[in-house]
């Protein structure tokens, strides 16, 4: 349903929520008025419970299409996004077949993509051994940067860089001021780390230790100094590492940084034994932890919080029957995790202006998205509704992801999002449409 207006008595302008009436000409913010300004065509009104913030822009999902669809898809991912106020998606190069790690892979992933899209997606690159020839090509393509891996990713068709492939790849990628992003766990340190097979959520944090991450890190920030390239740390679960990466900025480094949902939702005291839908690499840490993790983010240490959506089959999921170290890592939460994180935030004095900054201005900024991420005019007419009033129960069978498995199964929530519009469309529950959504280049932000 095309959207002219959307009327509401908090709408989160130039960081402040404000009553407004925000025009849309085709899939773009054309005016922002009074709130009592009289609209033309189709006004959406919105509750006085609810806000009105920029749709989400989550940088870290895995759609894995094609090769994996059957663990998630465009068609899947996308509605998910849609329903829980995410707008904006930028795949990852890995759990796909191929992965997207030179041209002929990216025509690929766009091609699976026609026509599945109820959201704008973007594209990732990779960086694995022998592909440095290969990055800037994809660049030049409109990939949004280079993900790699320092350790095994889990999966063999995307093997991680060594020290010495990783400098490599890094040069080159400062060489045309491209972006890398890193998985940032040390080979070396999981190797030495206790990893006997069991069913407790504590052996499992045990072999995945805080000093992987810490080590990781140093050796990314060593290589940033080395070449002057732009890094992105991903997925942070060890605060321990926020000094470190506090002194590098510091001093200059360009470095960024992203944690999760459910890494400052969940501790791993209260996780039960035998349950992989908590599992995810790095792991989720104890409360102590999370609670830093918050105040990285209070502090600007974090600069975004993305989903990294990574779901599977229930068959790996379940695989090794509640040893957690055979089981399938990655938390499903693409459709919850601002609905989540609000009341997380609400609980601890964090207003969702700031969430809003983490989760759409940040993320979009991150990849250059000028036009993501924000409600102002000329901006794409994305947003989402989050409405107080609306209680939310998250039953994993009734999400829109491929497989009906998440960590966030059962738990309750004061509040949720409950309409998204992407590009001056209003998505409808009832009717889903997998035409909204273009796919996006780095070079503008535009369809390719």
């Amino acid at each position: 349903m095309q959207v002219d207006a959307i009327q509401a008595r908090r709408v989160l302008i130039d960081g402040s929520f404000v009553p407004a009436t925000v025009r849309i000409s085709g899939d773009v913010i054309a005016g922002i008025d009074a709130y009592d300004a009289a609209g033309d065509g189709f006004v959406l009104q919105v509750p006085d419970s609810a806000y009105v913030v920029p749709g989400i822009v989550d940088t870290h999902v895995h759609i894995n299409e094609p090769g994996r669809t059957t663990w998630e898809g465009f068609h899947s991912a996308t509605e998910a996004a849609a329903l829980g106020g995410a707008t904006t998606l930028i795949d990852m190069p890995l759990n796909s077949i191929p992965p997207t790690t030179n041209l002929a892979h990216l025509e690929l992933k766009r091609r699976a993509a026609q026509g599945q899209l109820m959201v704008d997606t973007g594209f990732w690159g990779g960086a694995i051994p022998g592909n440095v020839d290969d990055l800037e090509p994809l660049w030049e393509a409109g990939v949004f940067g280079f993900k790699c891996f320092l350790a095994d990713s889990g999966v063999e068709e995307f093997p991680p860089l060594d020290p010495e492939q990783f400098l490599l790849a890094l040069r080159e990628v400062a060489r045309f001021d491209g972006l890398m992003i890193v998985h940032t766990e040390d080979a070396r340190v999981l190797a030495a780390a206790p990893a006997t097979p069991s069913r407790s959520y504590r052996d499992f944090v045990l072999s995945r230790p805080d000093e992987a991450e810490i080590a990781a890190i140093t050796q990314v920030l060593d290589g940033a100094r080395e070449t002057g390239a732009r890094v992105h740390i991903l997925h942070l679960s060890s605060a321990k590492a926020l000094e470190t990466i506090s002194d590098a900025r510091a001093e200059g480094l360009r470095v960024t940084v992203e944690t999760c949902p459910h890494y400052l939702s969940f501790s791993a005291e209260t996780i039960p034994d035998g349950s992989p839908q908590f599992k995810c690499c790095p792991p989720i840490r104890d409360g102590g932890n999370r609670e830093a993790l918050w105040q990285g983010l209070r502090d600007g240490i974090i600069d975004c919080i993305v989903s990294d959506h990574s779901p599977a089959t229930a068959e790996e999921k379940l695989r090794g029957d509640g040893d957690l170290q055979q089981a399938w890592g990655g938390v499903s939460g693409l459709q919850v995790g601002f609905s989540v994180l609000a009341q997380e935030a609400r609980r601890r004095g964090i207003a969702l202006s700031d969430l809003s900054r983490w989760m759409s201005r940040n993320t979009a900024d991150l990849v250059g998205l000028d036009r993501k991420g924000r409600i102002e005019v000329g901006a794409d007419a994305d947003f989402a509704v989050y409405d107080t009033n609306a209680e939310f129960r998250i039953e994993a069978t009734r999400l829109a992801h491929r497989n009906p498995i998440s960590a966030y199964d059962g738990l309750r929530y004061g509040g949720r999002v409950t309409r998204s519009v992407v590009r001056g469309n209003a998505v409808d529950v009832d009717r889903v449409d997998h035409t909204y959504g273009q796919q996006l280049v780095r070079t503008s932000g535009v369809s390719a």
